[in-house]
């Protein structure tokens, strides 16, 4: 493996400073915070800005902010992306860390899709396939995503939806409790279901998002409830979010996870 290049770390760190703050910075700035000798500085922005990786702020002289080529390496990551590809390797790292099944949906209407899906390693543990659809109102994936919808958009798909559907005894089929339920996930920031959609089987599940921060995925940790318990919840809970962190971040989130 090849060693770091000084200069191309500091350039990187250059531009990684533009993501804090309003996007401006100086060169003094840039000098404070990288405690880096002045001189060296002005030349990393000096190249920067030949590259038209930094161009000077409208207004502001003596200060820069990205450039248009930084716009262009990030729209083709983007294009590259793959969410169902990306969402999988993400539920397989939670997997092996919860020994527990890991599925990442979308939602479509009023029902979920799954579009990755990891295994538990456990002979008793939920069955399922990627690609399977299900009622996003009996799913925890489905009310972390359907909690993240407009007001009026979530009035128009229940209304457009009518009777809602039970899996189990134990799922919402009122609206007014639906709309209860999803008040609860939006103050939390996580969803739980305590068998909605399978009898034998509880779930929680976080939220995903994309480069502009609109809600796009849930990723989920189903678990047998002879293995859940309080404090399993909780554990299971905070690994969702980071799970659910992670894959935001591979698609262009800067926000942490609840």
């Amino acid at each position: 493996m090849g060693r770091l290049v000084p200069a191309v770390t500091r350039a990187l760190d250059i531009l990684e400073l533009f993501l804090e703050g309003d996007g401006t910075l100086s060169a003094p700035d840039i000098t404070r915070k990288l405690r880096l000798p002045r001189t060296t500085v002005h030349e990393l922005i000096t190249t920067l800005a030949a590259r038209s990786y930094l161009v000077p702020a409208p207004g502001r002289p003596g200060y820069y902010r990205l450039g248009v080529r930084t716009y262009q390496l990030g729209s083709r990551y983007a294009e590259q992306l793959d969410l169902a590809a990306e969402g999988q390797q993400v539920a397989r790292e939670v997997a092996e860390t919860c020994d527990e099944t890991v599925h990442v949906a979308i939602l479509e209407d009023l029902d979920v899709i799954y579009i990755a899906k990891v295994d538990s390693i456990h002979a008793v543990r939920m069955v399922s396939a990627a690609g399977r659809r299900l009622p996003a109102h009996c799913t925890a994936v489905g009310k972390m995503l359907l909690a993240a919808l407009p007001a009026d958009e979530l009035e128009l798909r229940i209304e457009e939806a009518g009777e809602l559907d039970a899996m189990t005894h134990h799922s919402i089929t009122d609206p007014e409790a639906l709309r209860a339920a999803l008040a609860v996930v939006r103050e939390r920031g996580i969803a739980i279901e305590h068998r909605e959609s399978n009898p034998d089987v509880n779930c929680v599940a976080a939220p995903v998002r994309d480069g502009t921060g609109r809600v796009v995925a849930a990723l989920s940790i189903s678990v047998p409830v002879i293995r859940w318990s309080e404090e399993r919840e909780t554990e299971l809970a905070e690994l969702a979010a980071k799970g659910a962190s992670d894959l935001s971040v591979r698609l262009g989130h800067r926000g942490g996870h609840r």
